[in-house]
């Protein structure tokens, strides 16, 4: 792929104060609550800019892609946001807990060209018309980039680590830790060599998107829509495979809505392709003794390379089902290669969603029976006190998605089914934005 620096528009602490009051989630996980707490933070946040508040009075010419323009120009002329004078590539470090351990990953902010997917950068996972609309409006309005695209790609000899290495003894240019505890920090790479060397080492690398196929998208609409040269170069932020801070946590879904749902009768169905293993409970204190002896069961899975899941549906038990032989998906998806078919996300939408349950591509489009959990925190334990409660009817526990088998589907010129992977943890908008 072909990058190159550039001058970086960035948040003045002179104008407006604590420079990682402005930073914000990307806009895709920012909901109602979040969003006023982002407005409340800083008056210049930069979700008034990528998840404007929407008001009833709002027309053609009085919205938020309006209102967008809007700020991001004023902020400019105040000096809030203030361009860097030498073009750059952006060290990102983040560091954070997960699973118990500490981990930093570093990356690098940069341009990318953009090709057309299988000419230099490859896709991982299908997306959506609405959100590629949003952001397509908010691109005309702005001419600007925001949010970033999460890139990754191989290096084993790890080139920019050491550039990185050794930005990280000097100060920073904005940290902040967010609500996860995460923190932050940004470093400017102006070196001509070290930007030379990051040029040199990506020329013959094919990224994958990690996260941002909407805003990849968009952005090649925009640049063919428009015809602006600068359009063709996409900020993007490159994180190494064989970074040490990589981490892919599972995506769980959360079901519910299923016609003549009965836990029994889906166990039993699934004995004919799956091997499983029953963890009962009777009170409380067993019930979480069950849940842990099921994720290890899990974990034991993962680590051998088997495919398989744990199922919740209040009926005094946890179970474990894993695959008895990967031949079952060759007659089920003779379409997909053989790296798309050894996903347990592909396994399990094919042989139990779709065949067993009756949730089919028309189901997943209008969202009506599938919710997607991000396996971190809190979020099994909620999750089955849904399920307990009644509003759900059935969690399926997914293990994390290796990132070889990533790769290995976009090499394959295919796309995992949504919310395969949850890189963790999210690259956040407005630590550096592009005019185009």
């Amino acid at each position: 792929m072909e990058i190159k620096a550039f001058k970086a528009y960035r948040f003045n602490p002179e104008v407006v104060g604590t420079a990682g009051d402005c930073i914000a989630p990307p806009y895709d996980v920012i909901k109602d609550q979040l969003q006023d707490a982002l407005y409340k933070l800083n008056d210049h946040n930069i979700v008034r800019i990528i998840k404007g508040k929407q008001g009833e009075e709002d027309s053609e010419n009085n919205n938020v892609y309006t209102r967008a323009r809007d700020y991001l120009n004023s902020w400019i002329e105040e000096n809030a946001l203030r361009q860097d004078e030498k073009p750059s590539i952006y060290a990102y470090v983040q560091r954070f807990e997960a699973a118990g351990e500490k981990f930093a990953r570093s990356g690098f902010i940069a341009l990318g060209k953009l090709a057309d997917f299988g000419k230099g950068v490859q896709p991982h996972e299908k997306t959506l018309d609405g959100p590629k609309a949003d952001r397509l409006n908010l691109t005309r309005a702005c001419k600007a980039q925001f949010g970033q695209i999460f890139m990754l790609y191989n290096d084993p000899e790890k080139v920019i680590e050491s550039i990185i290495d050794k930005c990280v003894q000097g100060e920073p240019l904005v940290e902040f830790c967010d609500e996860e505890g995460v923190q932050h920090s940004l470093y400017s790479i102006d070196a001509e060599e070290d930007i030379a060397a990051a040029i040199s080492m990506m020329q013959d690398k094919d990224p994958v998107i990690a996260d941002g196929h909407h805003r990849y998208e968009t952005s090649l609409n925009y640049y063919k829509e428009s015809g602006n040269p600068n359009a063709q170069y996409r900020m993007m932020t490159f994180v190494n495979m064989y970074n040490e801070g990589l981490v892919v946590l599972p995506t769980h879904r959360l079901a519910g809505s299923i016609e003549g749902f009965d836990i029994g009768k889906l166990i039993t169905d699934l004995r004919e392709q799956f091997e499983i293993e029953e963890f009962g409970f009777s009170d409380e204190g067993e019930k979480q003794n069950a849940k842990a002896r099921m994720f290890e069961a899990l974990e034991r899975d993962y680590q051998s390379g088997r495919n398989s899941f744990g199922i919740y549906a209040a009926d005094k038990a946890f179970y474990k089902i894993t695959l008895k032989d990967i031949s079952f998906m060759e007659s089920c998806a003779p379409e997909l290669s053989e790296a798309s078919r050894k996903l347990d996300v592909t396994i399990l939408h094919r042989l139990i969603l779709e065949n067993i349950l009756g949730i089919g591509d028309a189901q997943l489009a209008s969202q009506a029976n599938l919710e997607y959990i991000k396996g971190i925190g809190s979020a099994a334990d909620d999750s089955i006190e849904r399920v307990d409660s009644g509003e759900k009817q059935v969690v399926f526990f997914m293990n994390p998605t290796p990132v070889k088998q990533v790769r290995d589907v976009a090499d394959a010129g295919e796309k995992m089914p949504q919310k395969s992977t949850f890189f963790y943890p999210k690259i956040y908008t407005g630590l550096t934005i592009n005019k185009i």
